[in-house]
């Protein structure tokens, strides 16, 4: 008996539903406690991802290929943890010319390894500064940035569901062949459910939460489509294989890499900061 298309798309789903729930786990613990935690935790994920990053975009780098980006990420977090966010740009700007000067070495395309610099360590940054320093679930830090998780999960649950039940036409197939409008629009009413319920915990009412998260799901979905175009272009379909069902953790983490910059962007513009 041949497999339906639905078969197929689902029949991983236990692989990645206990992939999640303990990565969920690994991840809560530190978060719940911030500080000194969060920022050591976020800067392990950081290393791994850039390692990823490192090994996806060039196959015949060496240590100081790695070791560029990562001491710009440990300086540009050292700086925002200790006070002088005013050094964390200038950190990252110089670590991605070193980091395009040493790519000059080798064959290939250059520019992706000063982008990585500036597309991994800024998310890094502006997960521990969202998070800040308190400690608990009635944490103002705790809940901003667990709400802008948890619309991003939903959203991807919802697009998962949504466009493997719903199927219909793709939205660019030649960048990712499975996603399609029906899961979009499902991930948009997902993330928008989610934001209302968690609305109550923070300064805002459920119709400024809905409509918050659809410009959050819109940029996960964005920044998913721009690791896929890149992966593409790479010519590899996972960026390792740590999580199983999943891939690597930027595979996992790709959604949400772009979408801590624009919350960073939304709470400190003075219109909109006092939302969230």
């Amino acid at each position: 008996m041949s497999e339906t298309p639905k078969t197929k798309t689902w029949k991983n789903l236990g692989a990645r539903f206990v992939t999640a729930v303990i990565f969920a786990l690994v991840c809560f613990v530190p978060f719940y406690f911030g500080g000194a935690a969060w920022t050591i935790f976020v800067v392990i994920l950081g290393a791994r991802l850039l390692w990823e990053w490192v090994k996806m975009t060039d196959e015949t780098s060496g240590w100081p290929a790695l070791a560029i980006p990562l001491i710009a990420l440990i300086v540009a977090i050292t700086y925002q943890y200790s006070g002088h966010m005013p050094w964390v740009l200038p950190t990252i700007c110089v670590a991605a010319i070193l980091a395009l000067i040493e790519r000059q070495r080798r064959e290939g395309e250059k520019l992706w390894a000063p982008f990585g610099v500036v597309y991994l360590v800024l998310p890094c940054v502006a997960m521990i500064a969202l998070r800040g320093d308190g400690i608990g679930l009635a944490d103002h830090g705790f809940k901003l940035l667990g709400f802008i998780i948890m619309i991003v999960i939903a959203a991807d649950v919802g697009a998962y569901f949504g466009g493997s039940y719903f199927q219909g036409p793709k939205i660019a197939p030649k960048l990712s062949p499975k996603k399609t409008w029906s899961g979009l629009f499902s991930g948009v009413i997902s993330g928008a459910i989610m934001a209302t319920v968690l609305s109550y915990g923070l300064n805002m009412g459920p119709p400024t939460a809905a409509l918050i998260a659809i410009p959050i799901v819109i940029i996960s979905v964005f920044g998913d489509f721009l690791e896929s175009a890149i992966k593409r272009r790479m010519d590899v379909k996972d960026a390792s294989d740590i999580l199983p069902g999943h891939g690597g953790l930027l595979d996992r983490l790709d959604s949400l890499v772009l979408v801590v910059l624009f919350t960073m962007i939304l709470v400190h513009t003075p219109v909109l900061n006092g939302l969230i």
